[in-house]
This record gives C-alpha cells, sequence and structure tokens, in this order.
C-alpha cells in the first residue's frame, strides 16, 4: 500500500463520518481515528515504511486549520461596529430597483427614513419590498445587484448618527 492509498483512505474514512477505522493486511496493520474535537489520524506500518507514512498523513489531517484563520476581517468589524446592519429578513434574489428601467431605491451616502425602500428580494416569484427599520445615511452596500441572499445574511450598513 502506497502513501496515496494511504490518503486516500484518510478521506474516504473523514467523508463518511465514522470514528474508528481498522485495516490489517499481510505487512501492514492501519487505524484510522476520528474525534469529535479534531481528526486524529493514526497510522501503523510493520516494515521500515513508518517515516513515509507518517509525514504523509499529517498533512491531510492539518487541512481544516488555515480556513478558521480570519485575521484579516477583525479589523473592518471593528470600524463597522458603530453601523447598524440592515440583514435580509428572507432567503431570495436581491435586486435593488424595482425595474431594469427604473432608478436605483438607494445609494451610498444617500440619507434614508424609517420606512424608506431600500431594495426588493424576490422569492418563490414574489417581490418583497425591503423596508428601512433605521433612519441614517447608507454607508454600504454589501450585496451586488441580481445576487441571491441567505436569511440573516447583512445587506446594508447604515450610519444612524
Amino acid at each position: 500500500m502506497d502513501v496515496k492509498e494511504i490518503q486516500n483512505l484518510i478521506k474516504f474514512v473523514a467523508k463518511s463520518g465514522a470514528s474508528e477505522v481498522k485495516l490489517e493486511m499481510d505487512d501492514i496493520k492501519i487505524t484510522i481515528k476520528t474525534g469529535s474535537e479534531s481528526d486524529t489520524t493514526i497510522v501503523h506500518q510493520v516494515p521500515a515504511q513508518i517515516p513515509q507514512a507518517i509525514p504523509a498523513a499529517a498533512p491531510v489531517a492539518e487541512t481544516p486549520a488555515p480556513a478558521a484563520t480570519p485575521a484579516a476581517p477583525a479589523a473592518p468589524a471593528a470600524e463597522d461596529s458603530k453601523y447598524i446592519t440592515i440583514k435580509s429578513p428572507i432567503i431570495g434574489t436581491f435586486y435593488r430597483k424595482p425595474s431594469p428601467d427604473k432608478p436605483l431605491f438607494v445609494e451610498v451616502g444617500q440619507t434614508i427614513a424609517e420606512g424608506d425602500v431600500l431594495c426588493i428580494i424576490e422569492a418563490m416569484k414574489l417581490f418583497n419590498e425591503i423596508e428601512s427599520e433605521v433612519s441614517g445615511k447608507i454607508v454600504k452596500i454589501l450585496v451586488d445587484d441580481s445576487s441571491p441572499v441567505e436569511f440573516d445574511q447583512p445587506l446594508f450598513l447604515v450610519d444612524p448618527s
């Protein structure tokens, strides 16, 4: 069994959701364990291939770690904390204007009042006008026109002052 086969086996076990898999062949004994807090992989081989198998398994177990390091977005979040975020109340498609030939509902820098229509979200062929719950000035529009949006996804940043 070569390193590629072992890596494929580790990926298969990780996707399957099994907590432990043991494989014994003539010259190889492999045990793969996955834990709830982090994936742990243990590979044992009887011949002198142990130094090759263990380093090959380590990068597979470490691959989820880089995705969990959001160091850069922390700085903009601190300056955005003084703004009110208007979020999507439904899932659908975000539109900035009532129809293709009409002007935009709001622009960055525009002052809005409570009850002003900010956008439309289309859900199942129904066009829902999203009204502002606050008064203030539009600081940032966080979604592109004609983009899909999720429930509770931030749409606008408003400066209430």
